[in-house]
């Protein structure tokens, strides 16, 4: 017999409490669906039932019940924080703000309200709102940690990084070693750039939940933050051991490998890597997937997978923050933004200085544009940073912004094109620019590949870097120069250097040169400049040093293979004068492939080293092949490796010959226009006022040139 009263009792309810409680989610759902055929208007039941619904992901039914259930006890404070977060889960975070707002409504010191309505605000973006009711439960109930460590993400968030340190150190003061609570302050610090704290505070999380695979993934971040890339890559490993499907550490293992030139199991780590980009894997860097022997098309497909994540967090308070400017007047000058962490010593700062100085030079003609600069990193107090404030109308010091505060400086600023000179290389550019700062937002230089990303409009390339052919792969439409893509700085001296002895050198012998970064040295490519020492005897290869007995693993590898590992030099870091003078022993620079050299071809070309390269398939790979054509000297760009060992034996066969081509390499040097920084300066601004009169005129970003 079916019973009619209207309120279950509480003995009937009280064993789905339990089963609830005990995870035993199904029996609870059985047990509530019986119990709501026997009493179907009582709202107790049904929020138990939306309870076990909601935990077995029926979020619909979920919400039908608690629907019901409201309609029976509208003024329930726990049916109206159920339902809040049942379409949190259903992802209307619009009504669980409103459920949530009832329910703060009728009990304002309730923390769980309080909790639920911060929740339900931070996902609409409201970030201010959630950190006022978050502030309001710890008023509420100051011993409950949940709503500290929530007010602190929230505070981290807004780059208040001071109280979300006392905040979240108040929290762990209440449940001491929470593995919650470390990970946020390994995340407080790390944002601070206390990278040794925050490495201690993973460490204690691991302690705390040792299964946990998250842990390892950030002690190995902050490792590699302090250059102690064998930890880093243990790190990773074991987060991986942990949990296989953790694709950023598999991302981050590889990279390091590569590095460290670590080549066992690389082959099968690579494949298994890019098995997981094709697959739509999130969170595998896109910096670090250009080393992979990967395609244009897979390298489109990894940025737009990390983009993705970025895009759908930055969505909702994109959505708050409504940055619409006001479309600006057909002659109203033209204020363009680059942002960057690379304004001082660094590849960046040397390669734009020049630059920078030209398109002021032609603002002072009455034909350039107004530039400011948004530096993410500290002001190092070297020349280029000086430079460059001279050059510009402001340098902005940004490197204590959060993503959100730097997209509000940028915004203030009224930038009209906003360059991004940092792409995917972390620091939270790209969260930034995901805001949409700037109506026009362009990539440009710093990352050499497609960054996938609905918030980059244009990519600023030339047409051997960037073909037509490869024009598919890349999501930006794009905008070419009739130039190499790529400035320098033509004021630098290349003094004298040591003696060859000083250098580590031989007194004779042909001196083949490669200082690009560790991780473009790959098995195949350290087998093509094997092949060069081979058939020149007495040569020598000079390498930049790499990290953590990286340089030992080249020897051995190289003696391995049959080349005496003493024909391996190693150049430590120098300061950049110093770096250039060296070039003066180089015969050859001999490139790597798939990534090859950048900054690092355009400074041997400027000390007068003729770059041998092989154009690949992608932009990372094409780079010096461009930087040769428009110098003039296409013959350096082998078709092959074939014809790469071919050229590199030759010429270290024949000193008339190097003779020869290094008094071309200094007319062409001269004349060609390469280092014509006020050429480029004025083809370069001349793109950004297209881009401008497009946009200005209502048309949609389109290719140029």
């Amino acid at each position: 017999m079916t019973e009619t009263t209207s309120a279950a009792p509480q003995a009937a309810l009280q064993p789905i409490a339990e089963l609830l409680e005990r995870g035993r989610l199904a029996e609870a759902e059985t047990h509530a669906a019986e119990l709501r055929r026997r009493f179907p208007a009582d709202a107790q039941t049904l929020r138990l039932h939306a309870i076990a619904l909601l935990q077995l992901g029926r979020t619909a039914d979920a919400l039908a019940a608690l629907r019901e259930a409201q309609h029976l006890a509208p003024r329930s404070i726990e049916i109206l924080c159920n339902l809040g977060s049942a379409l949190l889960a259903e992802g209307d975070a619009a009504a669980a703000v409103a459920a949530l707002e009832q329910a703060f409504a009728l009990a304002p010191a309730h923390p769980a309200v309080s909790n639920g309505l911060g929740n339900a605000r931070r996902a609409t973006g409201d970030l201010a709102g959630a950190i006022e009711a978050y502030r309001a439960g710890t008023r509420a109930a100051p011993d409950y940690p949940g709503t500290w460590f929530n007010l602190a993400a929230v505070e981290l968030a807004l780059g208040d990084l001071a109280q979300a340190e006392r905040d979240v150190r108040h929290a762990l003061t209440l449940v001491p070693g929470h593995p919650e609570g470390l990970l946020l302050l390994g995340h407080v610090f790390a944002a601070q750039r206390r990278h040794a704290e925050a490495e201690a505070a993973y460490a204690a999380g691991a302690r705390a939940a040792p299964r946990d695979a998250r842990f390892p993934y950030q002690i190995g971040l902050m490792a590699e933050e302090q250059r102690k890339f064998a930890l880093a890559a243990e790190a990773h490993a074991h987060a991986l051991a942990l949990d296989p499907n953790l694709h950023h550490a598999l991302g981050q293992l590889v990279f390091l490998r590569r590095q460290l030139c670590d080549w066992r199991d690389l082959d099968a780590l690579s494949a298994n890597l890019r098995a997981r980009v094709r697959a739509g894997a999130p969170g595998i860097a896109p910096f670090g997937f250009l080393s992979e022997p990967a395609d244009a098309a897979e390298q489109l497909h990894c940025a737009r997978n990390a983009a993705r994540d970025v895009e759908a967090n930055a969505a909702r308070l994109r959505e708050r923050l409504a940055f619409e400017p006001a479309a600006p007047a057909a002659d109203a000058p033209l204020r363009v933004g680059f942002v960057s962490n690379g304004f001082g010593n660094h590849p960046t700062g040397l390669l734009t200085v020049a630059m920078f100085e030209s398109l002021h030079a032609l603002r002072r003609d009455g034909h350039g544009l107004q530039v400011e600069l948004f530096a993410t990193a500290a002001d190092d107090q070297g020349p280029i940073r000086r430079r460059l404030c001279e050059a510009t109308q402001a340098l902005h010091e940004c490197s204590d912004l959060s993503a959100l505060a730097l997209a509000r400086r940028i915004r203030e600023r009224e930038v009209e094109i906003l360059v991004d000179l940092r792409g995917w290389g972390g620091g939270g550019v790209g969260e930034a620019l995901a805001l949409r700062p700037a109506p026009l937002q362009v990539g440009w230089l710093a990352y050499p590949g497609t960054s996938g990303a609905p918030w980059i409009d244009y990519t600023i390339a030339d047409r051997v870097v960037l073909p037509d052919v490869l024009r598919a792969q890349f999501s930006e439409a794009v905008a070419w120069l009739p130039r190499c893509f790529q400035p320098s700085d033509p004021s630098r001296a290349v003094g004298d250097p040591p003696p060859r002895a000083g250098c580590g050198l031989p007194e004779a012998g042909v001196v083949y040169v490669c200082f690009n970064n560790s991780y473009k040295i790959n098995p195949a490519a350290f087998e093509r400049l094997l092949a060069v020492l081979r058939g020149v005897p007495g040569s020598v290869l000079w390498l930049l040093s790499g990290p953590d007995r990286a340089d030992e693993r080249l020897r051995a590898e190289a003696q391995r293979r049959g080349v005496d590992a003493a024909r391996l030099v190693f150049m430590p870091k120098l300061p950049h004068a110093e770096y250039l003078a060296r070039y003066r022993h180089a015969d050859l620079f001999l490139d790597t492939a798939p990534y090859g050299a950048h900054t690092t071809a355009s400074d041997a070309i400027w000390a007068g080293c003729p770059v041998l390269t092989v154009a690949g398939a992608t932009f990372a790979s094409r780079v010096a092949a461009s930087l040769n054509h428009h110098l003039g000297l296409p013959a350096l760009n082998a078709g092959d490796d074939a014809a790469f060992v071919d050229a590199a034996v030759r010429l270290g066969g024949d000193a008339g010959a190097r003779a020869v081509l290094r008094a071309e390499l200094a007319e062409r040097r001269r004349d060609s226009g390469l280092f014509d920084m006020s050429g480029f300066a004025a083809d370069f601004a001349a793109v950004l006022h297209e881009m401008s009169r497009r946009h200005r005129a209502g048309e949609r970003p389109a290719p140029i040139g």
